[in-house]
């Protein structure tokens, strides 16, 4: 039902997710990410909670494979549940339960992880990495290019109708969270294109919080 990438970028200490689902409101659902910390994404017969619960044990100094590990020795129903997470440092750490629908796949890089299920080809997710290892531009941009690509080389066995993109900074909110809860054709391509939208703005959205008095016009009706 789902394809997802986490993943952080280096040089700016950012963390950032995109995933697209078949079922509504995935994004809401399936990844979450902290500033400083690292990012997780819990899907197949999801669980949301769990991704919060893989940033609280990676928060205090557990690997990914160790945070993994652990939720693997004390979480009932792990079976049914695929989990991604990566922190700063560490080589990022996924998990596929024997219960997973249909065909998936997981495919782990340096900086980031994809995973799937009820994938067209389980090469879907080795796509997706490629891609996002060849894009240049902000994570943002990256993990919509490793989207893109996992949509041309077959995505989801069946249709997508949502999709999420998230990215988290120095501030203790995301600097981009952008959803398409439902769309009955192409969510990736109208999340892309929310994406674009906001890209021009988004170093202002953070200004406007930290110091209002040096922020911008907001360029809104009626505003001077």
């Amino acid at each position: 039902m789902t394809f997802s990438i986490i993943a952080r970028c280096r040089e700016t200490g950012q963390f950032g997710a995109a995933i697209s689902s078949s079922s509504p409101a995935v994004a809401s659902r399936c990844i979450r990410a902290r500033a400083g910390i690292g990012v997780a994404a819990s899907q197949n017969v999801t669980d949301p909670q769990l991704a919060n619960v893989l940033l609280d044990l990676v928060k205090y100094d557990l690997t990914p494979k160790q945070a993994l590990a652990e939720l693997q020795n004390s979480t009932e129903f792990i079976a049914y549940r695929q989990l991604a997470v990566l922190n700063a440092t560490d080589e990022p750490a996924a998990f596929s339960g024997v219960h997973t629908l249909g065909v998936f796949h997981t495919s782990v890089g340096k900086d980031a992880v994809c995973s799937g299920n009820l994938l067209a080809a389980p090469s879907v997710t080795d796509t997706m990495l490629a891609a996002f290892d060849a894009a240049t531009g902000v994570l943002a941009e990256r993990l919509m290019a490793a989207m893109q690509a996992g949509v041309a080389a077959g995505g989801e066995a069946g249709p997508v109708h949502s999709a999420g993109l998230m990215v988290v900074d120095k501030m203790p909110w995301p600097v981009v969270d952008l959803r398409v809860d439902w769309a009955e054709q192409d969510p990736i391509a109208e999340l892309y294109a929310a994406w674009k939208v906001y890209e021009p703005q988004m170093v202002s959205y953070v200004q406007r919080a930290l110091n209002p008095t040096l922020a911008p016009s907001y360029g809104v009706p009626g505003d001077l």
